[in-house]
């Protein structure tokens, strides 16, 4: 994606976003959802809570919260046992 400057001349406009998942700096496409980075995960198909910025987001919101800039995620997997 570019967008114009002065003189007409086109300079590049970033796409992608930082954020934080369990410690690890990583990269991703601007407008990715909650949801869409637990795929990229491999954890889309499993139950998992999952924390942004301290706050927990409900699994019912995990489609529609789109990350941004400078988010700290935690995700956490439950593990069945007795």
């Amino acid at each position: 994606m570019a967008g114009r400057v002065n003189g007409g001349r086109f300079r590049a406009v970033s796409t992608s976003i930082d954020v934080v998942v369990n410690g690890k700096a990583r990269t991703v496409a601007e407008g990715t959802t909650v949801l869409a980075l637990l795929g990229e995960l491999g954890l889309g198909d499993k139950r998992v809570a999952v924390e942004r910025n301290l706050e927990v987001i409900p699994r019912a919101e995990h489609a529609t919260t789109l990350l941004t800039e400078g988010d700290r995620l935690e995700v956490v997997t439950f593990v069945g046992g007795g």
